[in-house]
């Protein structure tokens, strides 16, 4: 009988011990990621486009900013202005490499112009960010390839996740793109409108639950 409920016991204090790791809810987002107001979309520096669909990365990266103005809570800055978050995306093939061409025309925005049905939003690039400030570029951290001059394009069998990707970086930091993301999904058509990026709404949600008021439990 004693040996019973010494087991019986036992149990009881494993049920106790694993109790509380199932109410741990998952990780929030930072406060200073809550509190931002600007984003920058950019395509991730390591991606080409495919060969098969050479506006692959710039289409999805289009759907993402369309995305961010329907919701309405980030502000979107040009490329070489400072921002508070960096969104980099990248489209995924299925497949872990494939042809990809990268570099000239192919890889440059001079402008851009959209329209969603509650906004519109028209600009350009503000030249480009000196040479040596790694902050001003976010997509390309290293001052030394800042922007290369003269670089055609070139073909590469690039290597890569096959499912499209979407991370979140805190922009006000020096090297943004070195250091790890606050968020990141990696997810098969995650940048595609279907009607709504999935992306996007997972971000939104998360955010939306980070800012949820917190009701204390009762002991």
């Amino acid at each position: 009988m004693t040996r019973r409920l010494s087991t019986l016991l036992l149990f009881v204090l494993l049920l106790l011990a694993v109790a509380p790791a199932k109410d741990k809810k998952k990780s929030i987002l930072p406060a200073d990621v809550l509190r931002a107001q600007t984003v920058l979309v950019v395509i991730d520096s390591n991606a080409g486009e495919p060969l098969d669909q050479p506006q692959a990365n710039a289409m999805a990266r289009e759907n993402v900013e369309k995305a961010l103005m329907e919701w309405g809570r980030f502000r979107l800055v040009l490329d070489g202005e400072r921002s508070d978050l960096i969104i980099s995306i990248r489209t995924g093939s299925g497949r872990m490499s494939r042809p990809t061409i990268k570099g000239g025309p192919i890889d440059q925005r001079p402008g851009v112009g959209q329209s969603t049905d509650s906004s519109i939003r028209i600009g350009g690039q503000r030249g480009q960010p000196p040479m040596g400030d790694p902050t001003m570029d976010p997509s390309n951290p290293d001052p030394r390839n800042q922007y290369p001059r003269n670089q055609g394009p070139s073909i590469s069998n690039e290597v890569g996740p096959s499912e499209d990707m979407f991370e979140v970086y805190r922009g006000s930091m020096s090297d943004p793109m070195v250091s790890p993301p606050v968020w990141r999904m990696i997810k098969k058509d995650c940048l595609r409108p279907s009607p709504l990026v999935p992306a996007v709404e997972e971000f939104r949600k998360l955010i939306a639950e980070a800012e949820k008021p917190q009701i204390p439990k009762t002991p």
